[in-house]
């Protein structure tokens, strides 16, 4: 499987799928994370163009944690990223160059600006990746990717419905690892943000016991059930990390054996 996970800044694909990335890596498939912005305001004390540059340098190590095949960082502004025809056409370049079966993105229904139209684009090439006039400079699809939500806790006007979720234990410490790569983020930014930058501890082997606890959330019950379902009541109690996606309507529908076989076990 060709695989391609579209966030709005460089860190979005390793928090909504950076475990399930990495299952996927080691079984042979191949993943691409893709950033549609720079990340350049997200920092309180560095200027946009060295916070650009850091997050870059960031997202390439999260990919090495993880052993993913390819990420990639756009120069679009964060913050001011709109769903242009410009944009729109630049992810269904990105999403044929990649001959994308699977399309992962925020849902569109969310607190960050960037993550909505991040969200608007991704949806809007679904179809348009199969219509060789529309950007003919690259080779049409055959077929439609199997487009997919991230999981996010929003619930108006629709709370996300888990369709497929992947135990993710066995590769939690992967996902960590690719967090703390982002330690811009991680250890500096978003505790500033918060209010939190107090509790960030100095050594490498705290900071990454700190964020394994900031991470580890419980999961709700919808996830739950699909868990159970999927792998068993008595296993679906013991996993304790847990990634959820929902499919998108307007990419192929798979059927449930289709989607089994394509997110690791």
């Amino acid at each position: 499987m060709r695989i391609i996970c579209i966030g709005a800044h460089p860190d979005d694909c390793e928090i909504g799928f950076g475990g399930t990335a990495s299952k996927a890596a080691a079984l042979g498939h191949a993943v691409k994370f893709l950033s549609v912005t720079n990340g350049a305001a997200g920092h309180h004390l560095y200027s946009g163009e060295k916070t650009a540059a850091i997050r870059k340098l960031e997202a390439h190590h999260a990919a090495q944690w993880l052993g993913i095949a390819a990420e990639e960082v756009l120069d679009n502004r964060d913050g001011e990223f709109t769903p242009t025809l410009e944009a729109r056409n630049e992810i269904v370049r990105q999403i044929r160059r990649w001959d994308a079966d699977v399309v992962l993105t925020h849902r569109p229904w969310d607190y960050h600006p960037d993550h909505r139209y991040t969200s608007q684009v991704v949806q809007d090439s679904a179809y348009l990746v199969m219509v060789p006039h529309v950007c003919p400079d690259t080779q049409a699809l055959p077929r439609n990717p199997l487009f997919l939500y991230l999981q996010d806790g929003f619930h108006l006007p629709a709370r996300f419905r888990p369709e497929i979720v992947v135990d993710i234990d066995d590769a939690w410490d992967q996902k960590i690892g690719a967090l703390s790569a982002h330690a811009s983020q991680f250890y500096e930014w978003l505790p500033w943000v918060d209010g939190r930058l107090d509790e960030v501890p100095e050594d490498l082997a705290a900071r990454l016991a700190w964020l394994d606890q900031q991470w580890s959330r419980p999961i709700d019950h919808c996830v739950q059930a699909s868990l159970d379902r999927r792998y068993g009541a008595e296993r679906g109690r013991r996993i304790q990390h847990a990634e959820a996606f929902q499919v998108c309507e307007y990419g192929r529908r798979p059927t449930p054996r289709e989607m089994e076989d394509i997110f690791p076990r």
